[in-house]
């Protein structure tokens, strides 16, 4: 079995949701969807590295030429060599201590050159998904939702999405769970699986609301691995993609 999850480029996302994109064989991104200022896609919640409850947005001014009609890959940065210091500069300044802050910092620095390489809110976005990813030993493939084929339609759209590169699982998230209708995935011979973190405390602390940066400097990248491991074979229905690929383990 093949599976895919299907969400917009993050900027260094949450806990949650690199949760399910390391579930996934496939990671397509939802590139050219409305992009919606009050989301995460170019701003993220930075936690205290002992003091969690204690949060700093990260956030990178971004210009939409289109207005509210802009989609997420038009979106592009009003100052990239700022942008590029706050995404160098914030994180070290709340994980600097973490002993495993010197190899994130290393996994983190493509996404920052990519800021004033590509200007693009999506670009930067999706290479610090990609950093984090890259810390857990992810061996999924990455495509983009404008180079595919899809409905209009909300999840006959997600159901096009995941027969198009190949899988019959589509991971869905509790979010995603409040909106989508299945009869498109049951019509086209799919299923639908919920992916629901645990309650939210230890390293999943904060884990639909922080990024998934703060928990990789208090735990460090192999026991997120190994909990996302422990998670994901209690609740993904297969054996096939990154688990049996890559087995636990990792940095």
């Amino acid at each position: 079995m093949r599976s895919c999850a299907i969400h917009q480029p993050n900027l260094l996302p949450r806990l949650s949701t690199l949760a399910k994109l390391y579930a996934a064989d496939v990671w397509v991104v939802l590139d050219d969807v409305q992009f919606v200022r009050r989301d995460y896609q170019h701003r993220a919640r930075l936690a205290g590295l002992h003091r969690p409850e204690q949060c700093r947005w990260l956030s990178v001014e971004t210009h939409l030429p289109y207005r509210r009609a802009t989609l997420i890959r038009e979106a592009r940065l009003v100052d990239p060599s700022r942008a590029a210091r706050r995404l160098s500069q914030l994180p070290a300044q709340h994980y600097r201590l973490s002993g495993y802050w010197p190899s994130l910092q290393a996994a983190l620095q493509p996404a920052v050159q990519a800021v004033t390489e590509t200007g693009g809110t999506a670009s930067v976005a999706e290479s610090t998904t990609r950093a984090l990813l890259n810390v857990l030993d992810w061996r999924g493939s990455i495509v983009h939702s404008s180079d595919l084929a899809a409905s209009s339609d909300r999840s006959a759209r997600l159901a096009d999405l995941t027969r198009a590169v190949g899988a019959d699982t589509y991971l869905c998230g509790t979010g995603g769970m409040r909106y989508l209708d299945r009869s498109p995935f049951a019509e086209r011979g799919l299923s639908v699986h919920a992916l629901r973190p645990p309650s939210s405390e230890g390293l999943w602390t904060g884990a639909a609301t922080v990024s998934a940066l703060w928990a990789l400097a208090a735990y460090g990248p192999r026991n997120i691995k190994a909990a996302f491991d422990e998670f994901l074979t209690a609740r993904v229905p297969h054996a096939s993609g990154p688990l049996a690929r890559t087995g636990r383990g990792g940095r």
